[in-house]
């Protein structure tokens, strides 16, 4: 079955990627599997990646694809198949998994949005980078090792305490 997708050459898409078990921790305990997995598919089938977290069930990335090419479903199959071969088998596996030889790792499906300007990407981004203050894993998004902006610290582009809310009646970061 092919999904309606947005199919633009050369865009900038930010995803959502789940777990199948929400409850699950495995994104975090094999992150070096992840980033391995990633770096060979990136490898293959370049792409650049603008910002992402990784949490424990599961991750937001911005990637801009190169000119030409809109193929992130195939980038996204490789990483998640790549990812689940390196995996010990365990999890629990529905009948109709079973029937696809699918494991039992990811949701089958994944958000994505295309990024339309500059702000819509800013936006975006924010969010990936406060999204573990967001569900709680850390107080300050600077606290969480799995996401790209320690990069964007580096370079300067954003403050060591970016995220660091005071006030927690207010909405931080487009948080709502």
């Amino acid at each position: 079955m092919r999904y309606r997708r947005a199919d633009t050459a050369g865009a900038t898409y930010f995803f959502t990627v789940n777990l199948a078990e929400r409850r699950s921790d495995v994104l975090v305990r094999h992150i070096d599997d992840l980033r391995a997995v990633m770096a060979t598919v990136k490898g293959t089938h370049p792409f650049v990646m603008v910002a992402m977290v990784v949490l424990p069930d599961h991750l937001h990335a911005i990637w801009r694809l190169p000119p030409g090419d809109a193929e992130y479903p195939l980038r996204w199959s490789l990483i998640k198949a790549g990812f689940s071969r390196r995996l010990t088998k365990g999890e629990h596996v529905r009948a109709s998994r079973v029937a696809k030889r699918e494991r039992g790792i990811w949701q089958r499906r994944y958000w994505e949005h295309q990024i339309r300007n500059d702000a819509d990407l800013a936006r975006h981004v924010d969010y990936i980078h406060y999204n573990p203050v967001k569900h709680g894993w850390v107080t300050r998004a600077v606290d969480w090792p799995h996401s790209t902006l320690h990069g964007y610290i580096e370079r300067g582009i954003v403050i060591p305490d970016w995220g660091g809310c005071v006030d927690h009646e207010v909405p931080c970061y487009g948080e709502r």
